[in-house]
């Protein structure tokens, strides 16, 4: 049996920063990479189906990305994952979601899978969209925002909890293959130990490129995007006013504030 489990590098603004000369996005030397919080969830819960079953489920994954992802491919396979993917050449800048989960539907195509494990979403963008994404590429049946999962490897169906609004949760059964988007707090992530660390440093990364995977050019990259950045900046900050006399004379402000506003 195999699992495929989805990680993405994500990135942090240092308190100070400067936006790129073309206006749509931060000047990379101001960002800090890390792996998404959410993935390393995913991956915990892999393991533990991995641990449950004895070893006999391959835990895999994969990410879309330059060569700087490798550093936490290695941290993923530092952790226990059996090996390591990475999707990537000049034709996958500018990516949306969409693109990005159309090249994961590509390589879980190749892999061919039993389940598929996403974040629910990233850190960085909080798109929540390319795991869901990726189901419907597949054609899988899917489940979001799963807080609790009773699979046993093998089977045909799974048993989860979904996280909804409002405090509530939802018991599905659901037929697999499937894609899972996966929430924080359903396990608790185990750290790399020393050992798992030195021999992920030795463990290749297969790298492959959309061409190999079967993707055109123009499913990729901004070509294969429903949506593009056109213009990142730093809001205007506001000020806040705190409107004081009896309800009449307040009223009265907040006329005068929303005429003001509209030029009245």
């Amino acid at each position: 049996m195999k699992i495929l489990v989805t990680v993405k590098q994500v990135a942090a603004v240092d308190d100070d920063f400067e936006i790129r000369t073309d206006g749509r996005d931060v000047d990379p030397d101001f960002l800090i990479h890390d792996l998404n919080e959410w993935d390393n969830f995913s991956l915990e819960e892999a393991m533990k189906i991995k641990e449950a079953a004895g070893g006999e489920v391959e835990v895999v994954v994969v990410s879309v990305g330059p060569e700087s992802v490798d550093e936490e491919l290695r941290k993923c396979l530092a952790k226990g994952a059996d090996r390591a993917i990475r999707v990537w050449d000049d034709s996958v800048e500018g990516s949306d979601p969409i693109a990005i989960a159309r090249i994961i539907a590509a390589v879980a195509k190749n892999e061919a899978p039993d389940m598929l494990f996403a974040g629910v979403q990233a850190s960085d963008h909080s798109y929540a969209a390319t795991g869901i994404a990726t189901a419907s590429f597949l054609g899988w049946p899917h489940a979001a925002v799963v807080s609790l999962l009773n699979y046993t490897p093998g089977s045909k169906m799974a048993t989860l909890q979904r996280e909804l609004e409002g405090g509530t949760y939802a018991e599905v059964e659901l037929e697999c293959p499937a894609v899972l988007t996966i929430q924080l707090g359903i396990n608790v992530p185990r750290y790399a130990s020393l050992r798992g660390i030195k021999q992920a440093a030795a463990k290749p990364i297969d790298v492959l490129t959309p061409s190999a995977l079967g993707l055109a050019a123009t499913d990729v990259g901004e070509a294969g995007s429903l949506s593009r950045v056109r213009r990142m900046y730093v809001p205007a900050k506001g000020q806040a006013e705190l409107i004081e006399g009896t309800p009449a004379e307040q009223v009265a402000r907040l006329v005068k504030i929303i005429q003001e506003f509209k030029g009245v």
